[in-house]
């Protein structure tokens, strides 16, 4: 029995410090997406001095310079708040990724929850509150209503955002991550295609939670010179940096295994195909950089909403037609 428990605690660290390495790594990866597919789409070059002729080193030099920046903190901010706020705001992009199965069985996830999405969904809104410590604690107007909007941004899109889930539950019967990707492969085809709606309010609310155009009115640099962020420099400013392209992984990642079949390839539900576990991580990794291309396009395409169209379209939109997604969905799980 010892020997079971120390083989469980070496394995449970040993998933933690991949996921502590992932986090950084992915976020250095998109957000070297970001830099050059935003070129391309405004016919821009984009980064190429740092790391050779494709710039692939422009993320490291600007965290190293970000280290070197001195931290400064308001003399009227309440201090340990407003440091703490940062790290509230990474953990909860790094706690994301305990539930989310890579690949089939225990070595692809860190720990497999029957509450996995409820895990998720209810972890996701803790970087808001981060963000809402960061406003109210840096004593500055324009960061304390970025804050407050970033509250109002998170008590709108939450809602319709867990209602887009409970269909998905509804089908697969449980609320485990796993057992999610599972139930589709039973299925026979991802549930994209029964959960269509679902799968768009989700995306919309991910990145409204994510604070990004469309949906960046807390930051708004325009009105709040960059809201919550105003008073932050160094590295407590690189770890909000940091964190929302972690949450374009993780958010991504937590959609692929809703509605994309999760590690399962395309296709394989469908004609039965029989794929080797460590294939699983390659086709989850695949889905999600299709995912996350989407909210790099979104991002530079779509205006910034005003605040009452931002409130609008969320309580007279998403949630009345998350909640009849959820009617139909259960009227169709009980008669068939």
């Amino acid at each position: 029995m010892e020997g079971l428990l120390e083989n469980f605690w070496v394995l449970l660290v040993l998933k933690l410090a991949v996921v502590a390495l992932l986090v950084p790594v992915a976020g250095l990866i998109i957000g070297y997406g970001e830099l050059k597919i935003s070129a391309h789409m405004q016919a821009r070059v984009g980064p190429y001095f740092a790391g050779g002729r494709f710039g692939w080193a422009q993320l490291i030099a600007d965290g190293i310079k970000f280290f070197q920046k001195e931290d400064i903190i308001p003399e009227n901010a309440d201090r340990p708040v407003f440091r703490w706020a940062p790290t509230l705001v990474m953990l909860s992009s790094v706690s994301l990724f305990v539930v989310i199965p890579f690949g089939p069985g225990d070595p692809f996830v860190v720990r497999d929850l029957e509450l996995g999405i409820f895990y998720a969904l209810a972890v996701s809104s803790i970087g808001t509150l981060g963000i809402l410590m960061a406003g109210w604690s840096s004593s500055n107007k324009y960061s304390l209503i970025g804050g407050l909007r970033a509250a109002g941004q998170l008590i709108a899109y939450e809602l319709p955002m867990v209602l887009s889930v409970v269909g998905v539950v509804v089908l697969a019967g449980t609320m485990s991550l796993s057992g999610i990707v599972e139930a589709q492969i039973a299925f026979g085809m991802p549930y994209i295609v029964p959960q269509v709606v679902a799968f768009v309010i989700f995306m919309i609310c991910a990145l409204a939670e994510m604070n990004r155009i469309p949906f960046d009115m807390p930051i708004a640099e325009s009105e709040l010179t960059t809201g919550f962020l105003t008073e932050y420099t160094g590295f407590r400013f690189l770890f909000f940096f940091l964190a929302e392209f972690a949450n374009m992984f993780v958010f991504a990642a937590i959609a692929t295994t809703l509605f994309l079949g999760g590690y399962a390839p395309a296709g394989s539900e469908v004609f039965g195909i029989a794929v080797p576990a460590l294939a699983g991580p390659v086709f989850m990794v695949a889905k999600m950089a299709l995912l996350v291309f989407v909210m790099i396009w979104v991002r530079w395409t779509w205006p910034r909403l005003r605040e009452d169209q931002l409130q609008t379209f969320a309580w007279k939109w998403l949630v009345p037609i998350s909640v009849a997604n959820i009617v139909v969905t259960a009227a169709v799980k009980v008669v068939f």
